[in-house]
């Protein structure tokens, strides 16, 4: 009876997701599948950090943006876990208590509330992630996409270092995520990796030096001081919101 119950409290929480997302969302509900925590992160976007709010299933990572906090959801994005690889962050000016997601069609920053909410989730997501590839079946992903430089972290270009204006939009290459005008960045090639067939932007570096990995030091300007404190704002009034349900223990 207990057992029942069991499953019948872990349906009902997922459904509950599922259903924050509505009609738009694809359904979360499987045999086997487990809710083990929630709560909201605040994610680097391109032009600044959004709060999203982060589902963690026992085989996948579900976020997506908040339209009523714990009721209502959109643009739901779901990543198997088997495909995620995380890096610990120092805290910058800008995003404190952060660490980098790393996937095959897209690599973003995220940043929790206090260092123990960090430490909590990087916690959770591996021992997920380890349980799920010892479980066999599953093999963990070895090509990630770059993060994307924020669009505030230059005024320049970082191939010709041409001011950007109004005209001389800002773009980024889909191969190393810097920042880039649209005469560096002409050329359009398949990267496998992010979609099987659709050609996107590159930059002249990475299209002349396909296989050479970019140093990150050679990103270029830093974020404008004006934006920092924006986003240092930004996080300063996040909501500590994080619930595990169930705690991994190592049998």
């Amino acid at each position: 009876m207990d057992h029942l119950m069991f499953q019948q409290e872990i349906q009902k929480r997922i459904q509950a997701v599922e259903n924050s997302f509505g009609p738009s969302g694809r359904p979360l509900s499987i045999p086997g599948r487990i809710l083990m925590g929630e709560g909201q992160l605040l994610k680097q976007g391109r032009r600044k950090p959004q709060l999203k709010v982060f589902f963690l299933f026992n085989d996948v990572l579900v976020y997506g943006s908040i339209v009523v906090s714990g009721r209502w959801h959109k643009n739901q994005k779901i990543i198997p876990l088997e495909e995620i690889q995380l890096e610990d962050m120092k805290d910058g000016i800008h995003l404190r208590n952060q660490w980098l997601i790393r996937t095959p069609r897209k690599s973003f920053f995220v940043s929790a509330s206090s260092f123990e909410e960090k430490q909590a989730w990087i916690h959770h997501i591996e021992e997920c992630q380890s349980r799920l590839l010892q479980g066999g079946g599953c093999q963990s992903g070895s090509t990630f996409a770059v993060s994307w430089i924020p669009d505030a972290a230059a005024n320049k270009c970082m191939r010709c270092f041409g001011r950007f204006t109004a005209t001389n939009r800002r773009h980024h290459c889909r191969k190393c995520g810097f920042l880039v005008c649209n005469s560096c960045s002409r050329v359009r090639e398949v990267i496998h990796h992010i979609h099987p067939t659709k050609k996107l932007r590159v930059c002249m570096i990475c299209l002349t030096r396909r296989k050479e990995v970019i140093p990150s030091h050679q990103r270029g300007d830093s974020r404008s001081e004006k934006e920092d404190v924006a986003s240092s704002s930004n996080q300063k009034g996040m909501i500590s919101y994080l619930v595990f349900y169930f705690e991994i223990r190592n049998e």
